[in-house]
């Protein structure tokens, strides 16, 4: 890598962080600098990444995305991605979500693994990452674009870091409670219903993570244990509003939901 990619890395990975502190979305990555690849993207994020834990943050898990059909038709991307998650992204169940924090937020349904042990190499299997969860939690992952619109394309969410904002998460159960991939989830967001099966992530949720373990040994690395893995939406995103409840059930693997602030009734709190 050039000492000229580098920089170009470090100067994108900074305007996001600063566009995700400011509420500023720029304009696409991938129109700007369309000499950019996915190796390039995968840079910046990690350049973002050190800018977060320069600034205080602790890196907490990763998530996988654009899993599922319906994501991938929804953003027009055709590859799985992953991020980061920080201990600042992680929410409790039922919070009270002030949406002054994000620029034009969107939410999903799906579940997270809790890691006992490491995972490493090209040859990771659902079994394996069974084998190695200690529990599943349900999960409402909020999304939030630092790019303008959510004109976005593989390169432009890879370097935002998979467009993750914020996860709230809920109890954990053991992995073996459910047949994961036949369990049903039932999202409502205000008026909106959505519902999905574990099936529609890769098969299999399990296979989800097993698929991030197998691209991070490509970058030399991979889960360990104690992470929080988020492996993939059940159904397409639904954006998320002002004065909005959101729950999201999974039958015996439990629940979890989130409301919403009003932005101009919570104006004079800034």
């Amino acid at each position: 890598m050039t000492t000229a990619a580098r920089a170009l890395h470090r100067e994108v990975a900074t305007e996001l962080f600063q566009a995700a502190e400011t509420r500023r979305p720029v304009p696409p990555v991938s129109i700007r600098h369309p000499q950019l690849g996915l190796a390039d993207a995968y840079a910046i994020q990690s350049e973002m990444r050190a800018l977060e834990v320069a600034s205080g943050a602790a890196l907490v898990g990763l998530k996988i995305g654009a899993t599922s059909e319906a994501i991938q038709k929804m953003f027009d991307i055709d590859h799985p991605d992953f991020g980061y998650l920080t201990d600042r992204m992680l929410l409790p169940d039922g919070v009270l979500l002030d949406l002054r924090r994000f620029i034009s937020p969107k939410v999903e349904g799906e579940i997270a693994f809790r890691m006992a042990e490491d995972l490493r190499g090209h040859d990771v299997t659902a079994q394996d990452v069974l084998d190695a969860t200690t529990e599943v939690c349900p999960v409402l992952e909020v999304l939030d674009s630092r790019i303008e619109a959510w004109k976005i394309g593989l390169v432009d969410t890879v370097a935002d870091n998979a467009s993750s904002a914020a996860a709230v998460v809920g109890s954990g159960v053991p992995p073996d409670t459910a047949d994961l991939a036949a369990a049903r989830m039932v999202l409502r967001c205000g008026d909106t219903e959505c519902t999905g099966n574990g099936s529609a992530v890769m098969g299999h949720p399990a296979e989800s993570v097993a698929c991030l373990v197998r691209i991070l040994a490509g970058f030399g690395t991979g889960i360990s244990a104690g992470d929080l893995v988020l492996a993939g939406s059940w159904s397409g995103a639904v954006d998320l509003l002002p004065n909005q409840a959101v729950h999201a059930s999974f039958g015996v693997l439990g629940s979890v939901s989130l409301s919403t602030h009003d932005r101009e009734e919570n104006a004079g709190e800034r």
